[in-house]
């Protein structure tokens, strides 16, 4: 009974994975662990976000999305040069590796985490499209506290759903996407303004 437990509890986040390429991911571990209550999230399929929210969040966090085959090893490089010399912590993770997070891990780091981050994006770069990845991502990253997906994020915002976004919107919402709890859509900082 042990073993079986164990093996379905290890198999579930690749079932998960399985189904998650064609089905709507309605809830992820991030938004079962949000601090803020409730949790404001629609998910809305790739046809209604438009194109300028998909090339924002790319452009903003990860360049090379549509050539690397889950993580970005000059960027993952770089960010790791520059965490030596110490000040504020910069991630090299790919939107592959965002997503993989969102969905079944925690908040925080740890080797730990990252492992299975790593383990998570692999099955996923593997099993879905990129359009996909790209899909879940905006359905389910984090744009303010409590607000997750274009979709809610879009409502919330700027009173329209994800398909009208203009450039503009969409950069603000991509802007913020490094630290929605940080930084503020609805009232951007000098750095949101220059992202």
């Amino acid at each position: 009974l042990f073993r079986s437990a164990l093996a379905a509890l290890v198999a579930s986040p690749f079932v998960l994975i399985a189904l998650g390429s064609f089905m709507p991911v309605w809830v992820t571990s991030y938004m079962l662990q949000s601090p803020t209550r409730p949790v404001r999230h629609d998910w809305v399929p790739r046809e209604r976000i438009a194109d300028a929210a998909r090339r924002a969040v790319v452009a903003a966090e990860d360049q090379k999305f549509w050539n690397h085959h889950g993580f970005d090893v000059e960027a993952m490089q770089k960010a790791y040069e520059r965490n030596k010399r110490g000040g504020r912590v910069r991630g090299g993770s790919t939107i592959s590796q965002q997503t993989a997070k969102n969905l079944f891990l925690w908040p925080g780091g740890g080797y730990f985490r990252k492992g299975l981050e790593a383990g998570f994006t692999v099955v996923i770069e593997a099993l879905w499209s990129k359009e996909r990845i790209l899909e879940v991502y905006l359905n389910s990253a984090e744009f303010g506290p409590g607000i997750y997906g274009v979709e809610a994020a879009s409502q919330r915002f700027f009173h329209k759903p994800a398909a009208e976004l203009s450039s503009s919107e969409a950069a603000r919402l991509a802007a913020v996407l490094p630290s929605p709890r940080r930084w503020k859509v609805d009232a951007p900082g000098p750095y949101v303004r220059s992202r």
